[in-house]
């Protein structure tokens, strides 16, 4: 049956002008059938051109803006994703969500992101908040003692799933990013190299960070191994900050005295660190020797260069969508993703 339209389409009523538009108001202006509208926006049906155009203009002077997620529960098929990190402040995360979106919306996936603060109970809530929403898949930051409960609900759902930044932990999804062993073992020979007797790691809230605890282990074991003292200055309590470098390494200073060397758990914290060094008097590197790791001081950096260890965030975000388009096809990628590793020697080692 031909389909009616209307030249002259009645305007939104006034009372309406502030309200949600609806599908019925974008078939009323374009003087055809719901179903209709609901046919040409999903690209589907045997719509003529002349009609297309008309419900195209229609719902763009109105501002319609359709129900995604509402279609894709009816479709059974959902072009939204959900993403679990830490933190959105995290420089490292910005950079990797910056890259998932990329090309995930090249295929016209939108993403919908939480944050876990690193707490295994707020990460079980989210992911029930999330898997609520029906998503097309699920990529979410390794490295936190995730509950039973929250595993669960991960198998139960069957949900394309990968893990990000823990390249350790290959047990369980797709998993993408560094080996946080390989960066303490880094750092550790390092220090070595430049004959360090007397070093120490700071770092925070390593027992929620399953990932900087690694670094942490790994880095301390290769230099106890060396022969080398090592102390470990580490608060639960204290945000991964450059605040808390300066008062973990004032609290350094105060019990270790003589320390030659310090690998902290980020570049943040290295930052934090070398101000309570300078402040007190120790030149760097001729008295102390400072390392960061993540590598995000690098493009801030104007005279006082970090050594630091960095990964290529832009490459592990396109790596994880590519992992997940694999998924979705029914395809199983190549796993485990491994992102490499890249020393950077600055000048205050």
């Amino acid at each position: 049956m031909a389909e009616h339209i209307s030249e002259n389409a009645p305007p939104l009523p006034a009372s309406r002008s502030r309200e949600t538009v609806t599908l019925a108001d974008v078939a009323r202006a374009a003087g055809v059938s719901t179903m209709t509208v609901s046919k040409v926006l999903r690209g589907t049906g045997a719509i003529s051109p002349e009609t297309q155009k008309r419900i195209f203009a229609a719902a763009g002077s109105l501002g319609y803006v359709p129900n995604r997620l509402a279609g894709a529960l009816s479709a059974r098929k959902s072009m939204l994703g959900a993403v679990l990190i830490p933190s959105i402040a995290d420089a490292i995360y910005s950079e990797i969500l910056s890259s998932l979106h990329s090309l995930l919306d090249d295929a016209s996936l939108s993403l919908f992101i939480a944050e876990s603060r690193m707490d295994p109970q707020v990460e079980e809530r989210q992911i029930h908040d999330l898997l609520a929403l029906r998503p097309a898949f699920l990529i979410r930051s390794g490295g936190i003692a995730s509950t039973a409960q929250a595993q669960k609900l991960i198998r139960r759902m069957g949900v394309a799933h990968v893990q990000i930044w823990d390249g350790d932990d290959t047990g369980g999804p797709v998993s993408a990013g560094p080996s946080h062993i390989e960066a303490g073992k880094i750092a550790a020979s390092h220090f070595h190299d430049l004959g360090l007797r007397k070093v120490a790691y700071i770092g925070a809230e390593t027992g929620k960070d399953l990932c900087a605890g690694r670094r942490m282990e790994s880095f301390a074991g290769c230099m106890r191994a060396k022969g080398a003292e090592t102390a470990l200055i580490t608060d639960e309590h204290l945000p991964r900050q450059a605040e808390s470098g300066e008062i973990l390494t004032r609290r350094l200073l105060e019990t270790y005295p003589g320390i030659e060397g310090i690998f902290y758990l980020n570049d943040a914290m290295a930052i934090g660190g070398l101000r309570t060094l300078l402040a007190a008097g120790y030149r760097v590197p001729d008295d102390v020797k400072v390392m960061g790791f993540n590598g995000t001081s690098r493009e801030q950096t104007i005279r006082t260069r970090l050594t630091t260890i960095s990964t290529d965030g832009w490459k592990l975000g396109q790596d994880v969508a590519n992992a997940v388009l694999e998924l979705m096809a029914g395809r199983s990628p190549d796993q485990p993703i491994t992102c490499p590793l890249t020393f950077h020697r600055g000048n205050t080692t």
